[in-house]
């Protein structure tokens, strides 16, 4: 059935590109490398990170893990960063899905617990989000987070997430259904698509 609208990105558009390395400040965000396995079993090991993310990682899973993101990359159906400083494992950044012909993104992040509170994960965040909108040829970027979770909104906030309502029971976490929180962020200089 031919659609009345054209993709917002074509598919290829993420795929012909290199994955970026993304510099700012003290920080870098890179692609995933297998030597982050460790790093990211020990991550999710954390209960905040866990209670957040309804998930745990052993090292074989890190790095299954790990590896899946270079081959979310070329399906250009996600796209995540290791946030690292003088090449630690600081946190993820990215989009857990991505949507071409919506030119839509979901976003998700965490930091390890040393470096929460220091902005780490709102400037990640926000080259990330920069990058899929201007390069990555996106018109909406959506992040989502339990209502319970306000550091999670602080971080939505701060890198530029605007609030737009509540879905309630949306999520299911160990504790039962949570309502979450959505906000977005949008490429202002996008026209909208022409009827074809």
């Amino acid at each position: 059935m031919p659609a009345l609208v054209r993709a917002v990105a074509a598919p290829g558009h993420i795929k012909g590109q290199e994955q970026p390395t993304l510099s700012l400040d003290e920080l870098t965000l890179r692609p995933w490398r297998v030597s982050d396995a460790a790093a990211v079993a020990d991550a999710y090991a954390d209960p905040d990170i866990q209670r957040w993310h309804v998930r745990t990682m052993d090292e074989a899973e890190a790095r299954s893990w790990v590896l899946s993101w270079s081959d979310r990359w070329t399906a250009e159906t996600g796209a995540s960063w290791a946030v690292t400083r003088d090449g630690v494992l600081q946190g993820r950044t990215g989009f857990r899905c991505v949507d071409l012909s919506e030119g839509l993104a979901e976003a998700a992040y965490w930091t390890v617990r040393s470096c929460r509170g220091r902005g780490v994960a709102a400037r990640a965040l926000r080259a990330a989000s920069s990058w899929m909108l201007r390069s990555g040829g996106l018109h909406r970027l959506e992040l989502n987070h339990s209502t319970a979770n306000a550091a999670s909104c602080r971080v939505a906030v701060k890198a530029g997430y605007i609030y737009e309502g509540t879905r309630r029971q949306q999520a299911l976490h160990l504790d039962g259904w949570h309502d979450m929180h959505v906000h977005a962020l949008l490429e202002p200089a996008r026209s909208r698509p022409s009827m074809r």
